[in-house]
């Protein structure tokens, strides 16, 4: 039998913005929400029938606040963490549709752009191309 899906009371996860006073507590507020999404991630994969396992959204998770992790501007951090939050909201209470959730993974699964000329040429592209009739 499958596990129930649990619904979610929007108004339950809305937050004021909030500008943090110091560094470290805008860091406690990142660290609070990244643990939101962590804990998350199993109930996301269930929610929108996601063909990747729980552990490879919690990477991608990882690897998108790791991008920010070098902010030391408290303004900045304040908004990535609205806008994280945000997206939090849309993405718990399924207000996103799967191929919007999917689009997180689309640069591990476009296949590489060729470089070099034997490549693009390999791989059908040709930059000096001349439209017929043009």
């Amino acid at each position: 039998m499958a596990k129930p899906v649990s619904i979610t009371i929007p108004s339950r996860l809305a937050r004021t913005t909030v500008s943090s006073p110091t560094l470290l507590v805008a860091q406690a507020r990142s660290r609070s929400l990244y643990r939101d999404w962590y804990r998350a991630a199993p109930e996301i994969c269930q929610l929108y029938a996601l063909d990747v396992p729980y552990p490879t959204l919690r990477a991608k998770i990882r690897q998108i606040f790791d991008r920010y992790s070098h902010l030391k501007d408290t303004q900045a951090i304040d908004v990535l963490i609205a806008k994280s939050h945000m997206e939090y909201q849309e993405f718990v209470n399924v207000w996103k549709m799967p191929s919007q959730v999917m689009r997180y993974f689309e640069s591990e699964q476009a296949p590489p752009v060729p470089n070099s000329f034997m490549d693009k040429f390999l791989a059908g592209k040709d930059d000096n191309a001349v439209l017929p009739g043009a």
